[in-house]
């Protein structure tokens, strides 16, 4: 007996967003039937045309299915005034993929823990994350991981006359003038933070 796809509901959505960021895809067919608990691959394909129909998910080029627009992101509600106080309104007004907010490049970019207090000042703090993106050549002024003598920090990065410094955003740090081999590992293009 083939089980009937369920009505989208939210919990189906949400069961779809939580394996969509766990795995960066959506699943196969047959991982589609073991999610939702149906007997066939059948039910998983019917369940998924429901998804496509209410623009969920479509399809890309090989076949293969993948989120549609944002409908599988965080739902983004308003705005919220950092000045002055104002009543607050809450209205359905798009939904967010945080992933596609904070990662312009996905394939070039990566996520590392911060550890550490010297870069403080420019809101990096210990435990935040930070999203680098590779293959980037840094500007005045771009936050940088950095490789000087094996060690990796972030600093900002400063170029002066051919001269590059590593400058903390902590006075209790020094500023690092590398000597020898200096390896960019990319630009840090967002940081995280979870209170």
């Amino acid at each position: 007996m083939t089980l009937v796809p369920k009505p989208i509901d939210e919990r189906t959505v949400e069961k779809l967003r939580r394996f969509y960021r766990a795995n960066k895809r959506l699943p196969t067919y047959s991982e589609m039937a073991h999610l939702f608990g149906y007997s066939s691959k059948n039910a998983a394909y019917r369940l998924a045309q429901k998804l496509m129909d209410e623009g969920y998910i479509e399809k890309d080029e090989t076949g293969r299915l993948k989120p549609k627009g944002e409908r599988l992101g965080i739902p983004l509600l308003g705005y919220v005034q950092a000045g002055f106080p104002s009543p607050a309104e809450e209205e359905l007004i798009d939904t967010l993929s945080l992933d596609e907010f904070l990662i312009e490049k996905p394939t070039a970019s990566f996520m590392l823990k911060v550890s550490g207090d010297s870069m403080r000042d420019a809101g990096i703090h210990c435990d935040d994350l930070v999203i680098v993106e590779k293959g980037v050549t840094p500007k005045n002024g771009d936050v940088v991981l950095a490789c000087v003598d094996n060690e990796w920090t972030l600093k900002y990065y400063e170029k002066r006359g051919g001269q590059i410094a590593l400058v903390p955003a902590n006075p209790d740090y020094p500023v690092i003038r590398p000597k020898g081999e200096l390896t960019l590992g990319g630009v840090v293009r967002a940081v995280i933070r979870k209170y």
